[in-house]
């Protein structure tokens, strides 16, 4: 289990599951927050709690939350649901404690151009931490 909240302690969250990797996209939202995600499902391995000001890009397929308090980004959430009624929910790593996440390799995706993962380079969350 891993856990992360906000700056202020407002907005929490908690993830029941091992990542494989934590995600660093380039897209023009997430190169803009630096966010590095680990991915699951609303109330099935990923729980959230507290009070965000939602921001939904303009396809409208995401919802990026964020304290309204102090301003972290917190997570993004999908919003459809996948074809057994579960819902898309992926977290900001970087607002856990270092300890708990240093260890989880970064994934790089490309989406701002391909769309796909790029190649890994070997290194983790610790290794980008500053």
């Amino acid at each position: 289990m891993i856990e992360g909240a906000c700056h202020c302690g407002a907005v929490r969250w908690r993830f029941d599951s091992a990542p494989d990797a934590a995600t660093a996209c380039n897209c023009t939202v997430c190169r803009r927050y630096g966010a590095l995600w680990i991915y699951g499902h609303e109330n099935e391995d990923v729980f959230v709690s507290g009070p965000t000001t939602a921001y939904v890009r303009g396809e409208g397929s995401l919802s990026f939350n964020f304290c309204p308090h102090c301003g972290c980004i917190a997570y993004w959430r999908g919003l459809d649901t996948d074809t057994d009624g579960r819902r898309r929910l992926a977290v900001n790593v970087r607002l856990a404690e270092p300890e708990a996440v240093t260890h989880i390799p970064i994934q790089r995706f490309d989406g701002l151009h391909s769309w796909d993962d790029l190649p890994q380079d070997g290194a983790t969350v610790g290794d980008r931490w500053f």
